[in-house]
């Protein structure tokens, strides 16, 4: 007999259709009944995890039902507002039945599904929202015979196809809000049909075309809003005349030609004219200066040329003002002169004439611009002259970009006093003099970029009191001395730090291991000495590595084997010697290394980067030999020769030195546990593989099993602390519960396993215990390595008394979530054969000193699809900080449910809210770019989470899509090189 699953949903539908259908009642006008069981055919099929609908039953009088409102005359359903509620499901094509509605809000939910065509039957409809949901299909077209009609919202949704024609007969329409859906064709001329609308909001779909002329019939739009679309063609002269606009935006379209040069003068009311991102050239309208109420103009990106003319003095009410990326100016000396005019603008924010041909020096009156201003960019131009020392007065400024002009002089000590500076951009001028200490006092600085320039003497130690500071470029100046080890303890430093082609000299300190969140160091070209650093292993974000060009001497130290995520990496010209390092050939990430013209020796590797010519620079050591054969280096010598096995020897004392004697330590344990008396009679193939330890060592180095060393608990035992007695080496011991089905072949399954595993997200086995415990009974464990900095669901949660009392920063999680994907998708997807993780949850996460994400165990009885689903839940939890048993999760509420229906617009209301602290420290415009960088991140991983643990495993994400996602989130997140 089939298999049939029918949900009760489809039941209780079924059963209203007959009920509606059989009822008396049933006709064109209907009753109340009528409108109680639609709104039950309705309930029945939405997905409601907070119990809204949950009053809506048999014991209540409807019109008491929440969201629902009734007429006092004819007690029907007038009103039905579900906005905001996490409801999912789809619209019943019932709601047609409820006649007598005026207004029905669902907006900010997760309805799918189509808009049902029985919509059209309501004609007393005045208001439709269903904005920020995921309704897709296309517009009803049943939708025109609702004739009263006032304001349709369905921005933000999954709707696709034509704009119908038939919206053209909502003659009361005043509303029409479209943007954000994957429309497509053009807008049609019947748009000026709807005599009365005032908003027309199109923007981000895909429309195209010419905009119609018929535009210019709508005497009543106020907002007009076609951004981010395809259309062509002109300037739409048609809309000049319609004198009750107050916006105005074009923006990021296909548009070109001149402006009309009455571009403003019959529209009065204009506060807001966004035309950026087009093909606009020609000069810019003289008489826009008759837009006395403007507030915004953004003419970026386009090709605009020749003198700006406009009297910004009648602009009183000007907030912004962006002119980027066009070719206005002519370099002459004069072309700046608008810029005093615009002190008149007492209110003006934001002024951008960054990317164009200004030329001529500063006027003297920018120091008299607005105290209001926060954000002031003329970088990119031709730009002369002194920074005026009148730039203290711009009190609020929060971003200060000069770069790429002709600036002289010294930077003034008054671009201390601007306290609230965030973004400090300097660098390709010819500024000299020494970098001010007093910029020590922009504690709020995330990016400075002084490169390019002429400056000498030291970085001023003071400097280290940035403590948000982000990316610190000086590079291809004079600077001289050390680096101060204040800047290195910067932690905030994340993106880059570049300090090449100076004279800075001395050692590179030990303190740049404090720089454990830096993607990029580059310290080339200077006059570095000593050795390089053991502490560069702590560095375990960076991916660009560059101290080449300097006097560095020794070897290779085995320590920078632990940078596992690097990309490039560059040590050549300097005095290093000895062997290439065999780890070299085992970072798994590595694109290109650069060893050239140092004094190494010895056989090059084959393997991992070394296996492609392209990849490598060996050039300027002589005394390399072996490699791939596309080299054409000499043979090696044999491998037994005297003279090969001592210079094998001096090379790899320093190394085990530089590396703390680490393979020394696990030498000791292995031949220790050689010795041991044990034997075991049931010793498998497998157990032969690794040192064995006895029972009594373990329960003495774990204080007999102990409760206070218990650190874990697993599908298949429990992990505890321990420290072996004969070398204090601190472990971690998996006991097996054999008592639990399936465990002994977890044991052996996972023994076998980890014999073979090479991954840099998943722990090394140290050693395994197969026994007999002090009762008699088998006893059987496994020995890690200890991660000092406990399991990541102390650091989500601080259950560890012994942590700081501090957060995970994004790009902290954003790494260690890489790190688990980068893990599973190796299991799954690059050993053979495939390995199910099976218990993948925060307290199985280790993070070791350098925070990097490690795993204790594998094997329990699941599935590849089980594993993504558990990823996607431990990301939710990583990033949204609340656990999938947390209190607020009731009544069929998931931690999935909670994060999908955040999407897209509210997930910032959702996430940990440590996260935001810095971004969201206040509203100023320069934060927007961050604000925007960082909502995009989140949202993109809280997608990501989404999607693997879809309810359907065939819905699921694979786990090198998910590494793929994650990493591009990261690198669109850090953003590029200055």
């Amino acid at each position: 007999m089939p298999n049939i699953s029918i949900s009760i949903s489809t039941i209780l539908v079924w059963c209203f259709s007959l009920l509606l259908i059989n009822s008396p009642s049933f006709s064109a006008g209907g009753t109340n009944e009528t409108d109680r069981l639609a709104l039950l055919a309705i309930k029945s099929q939405l997905h409601d995890p907070s119990g809204v609908t949950s009053s809506w039953n048999n014991a209540i009088n409807l019109c008491q039902w929440m969201g629902v409102t009734c007429g006092h005359r004819h007690q029907r359903v007038t009103e039905l507002d579900l906005s905001n509620q996490r409801i999912g499901g789809v619209l019943s094509p019932y709601v047609g039945n409820l006649s007598f509605l005026r207004y029905i809000n669902l907006a900010d939910n997760g309805f799918h599904g189509e808009i049902p065509q029985e919509i059209g039957n309501l004609l007393r409809l005045k208001k439709l929202a269903l904005p920020n949901n995921s309704f897709s299909g296309t517009i009803p077209t049943n939708l025109s015979r609702c004739s009263n009609l006032i304001h349709f919202h369905v921005y933000n949704n999954k709707l696709e196809g034509q704009i119908p024609e038939e919206i053209g007969n909502l003659l009361k329409l005043q509303t029409l809000a479209l943007a954000s859906n994957y429309l497509t064709g053009k807008l049609p001329d019947f748009i000026g049909n709807l005599s009365a609308l005032e908003i027309l909001q199109i923007r981000w779909n895909s429309l195209g075309g010419k905009i119609p002329t018929t535009l210019g019939l709508l005497r009543n739009l106020v907002n007009l809003n076609v951004a981010a679309n395809q259309f062509s063609g002109m300037f739409p002269r048609s809309i000049c005349n319609i004198s009750s606009l107050e916006l105005i935006y074009l923006t990021s379209n296909k548009f070109s030609g001149n402006l009309p040069f009455d571009i403003v003068v019959n529209l009065p009311n204009l506060k807001k004219l966004g035309i950026g991102g087009n093909n606009f050239f020609g000069s810019i309208p003289d008489s826009l200066s008759n837009a006395s109420n403007l507030e915004l103009l953004d003419l970026a990106v386009n090709r605009f040329q020749g003198k700006v003319s406009i009297d910004f003095s009648s602009l009183k009410n000007l907030l912004l003002l962006n002119l980027e990326h066009n070719n206005l100016g002519s370099g002459t000396a004069n072309d700046l002169d608008f810029v005093t005019l615009l002190t008149n603008c007492s209110s003006l924010k934001v002024l951008s004439l960054y990317d164009n041909q200004f030329g001529g020096e500063l006027p003297h009156s920018r120091a008299n611009l607005s105290s209001t201003m926060i954000e002031f960019r003329i970088g990119r131009n031709q730009i002369s002259g002194a920074i005026p020392s009148g730039i203290r007065n711009l009190v609020n400024l929060i971003a200060l970009t000069i770069e790429v002009n002709q600036l002289h002089g010294i930077i003034p000590d008054g671009v201390g006093e601007l306290q609230h500076l965030q973004q400090l951009y300097m660098f390709r001028n010819f500024l000299q003099g020494s970098i001010p200490p007093s910029l020590g006092n922009l504690t709020k600085l995330a990016d400075l970029a002084l490169s390019f320039n002429n400056l000498q003497g030291n970085i001023p130690s003071s400097l280290g009191n940035c403590q948000n500071l982000m990316k610190f470029f000086a590079s291809h100046n004079k600077l001289t001395g050390a680096i101060p080890q204040q800047v290195l303890s910067i932690t905030t430093l994340s993106v880059y730090l570049d300090l090449s082609h100076n004279l800075l000299n001395g050692s590179l300190p030990l303190q740049v291991g404090n720089l454990k969140n830096l993607v990029m160091l580059d310290i080339s070209s200077n006059q570095f000495s000593g050795v390089i650093p053991v502490t560069l292993s702590t560095c375990v974000s960076l991916e660009y590595l560059d101290i080449s060009s300097n006097s560095f001497h020794g070897v290779i130290p085995f320590s920078l084997g632990f940078l596992k995520s690097i990309k490039e990496l560059n040590v050549s010209s300097n005095n290093l010697s000895g062997q290439i390092p065999e780890f070299l050939q085992n970072l798994s990430f590595l694109e290109f290394l650069n060893l050239s013209y140092n004094h190494l020796e010895g056989e090059v590797p084959t393997k991992g980067v070394f296996s492609n010519k392209t990849k490598i620079s060996l050039q300027g050591n002589v005394k390399l030999c072996g490699g791939i054969d596309e080299l054409h280096l000499p043979s090696c010598p044999s491998r037994g020769s005297r003279k090969r096995k001592i210079t094998l020897l001096k090379v790899l004392i320093p190394v085990a030195v530089s590396c703390l004697v680490l393979s020394s330590c696990l030498t000791i344990v292995y031949a220790r546990r050689r010795r041991s008396a044990h034997k075991s009679v049931d010793t498998s193939p497998m157990e032969k593989q690794f040192p064995m330890i006895s029972y009594a060592e373990l329960s003495k180095a774990t204080s007999e099993f102990a409760s206070s060393n218990k650190i874990g608990q697993g599908s298949f035992g429990s992990v505890y602390k321990g420290i072996l007695a004969e070398d204090e080496m601190i472990v971690a011991v998996k006991v097996i519960n054999l008592k639990q089905k399936g465990a002994f072949r977890s044991f052996v399954a996972e023994c076998e396993a980890l014999r073979n595993i090479r991954h840099r997200n998943l722990i090394k086995i140290i050693t395994i215990c197969s026994s007999i415990d002090s009762k008699g009974a088998d006893f059987k464990a496994l020995v890690f390595e200890y991660m000092e900095n406990g399991s990541l669901e102390d650091w989500l949660h601080q259950s560890n008394d012994h942590l700081e009392v501090c957060k995970l920063t994004l790009i902290q999680r954003v790494n260690i979530a890489i790190d688990v994907a980068s893990a599973i998708e190796y299991l799954h997807h690059h050993f053979q054969p495939p390995i199910v993780h099976g218990d993948l949850k925060p307290s199985n996460v280790l993070l070791d000193h350098d925070m990097v994400a490690m795993w204790y165990g594998m094997g329990s009885e699941a599935s590849m699809t089980g594993d993504v689903y558990s990823f996607g839940i431990l990301l939710l939890e990583m990033f949204i900080g609340r656990r999938p048993t947390d209190a607020t999760f009731t009544e069929g509420l998931t931690l999935h449910e909670f994060a999908k229906m955040a999407l897209p617009e509210k997930v910032i209301e959702i996430v940990d809210p440590s996260l935001l602290m810095e971004v969201m420290a206040n509203n100023s415009m320069i934060q927007e770019d961050r604000r925007a960088k960082t909502q995009q991140c989140l949202n993109a991983i809280i997608r990501t989470g989404i999607l693997c643990s879809m309810e359907s495993p065939f819905e699921r994400m694979e786990m090198r899509d998910v590494v793929a996602k994650l990493c591009h989130t990261r690198e669109t997140f850090l953003g590029r090189r200055v």
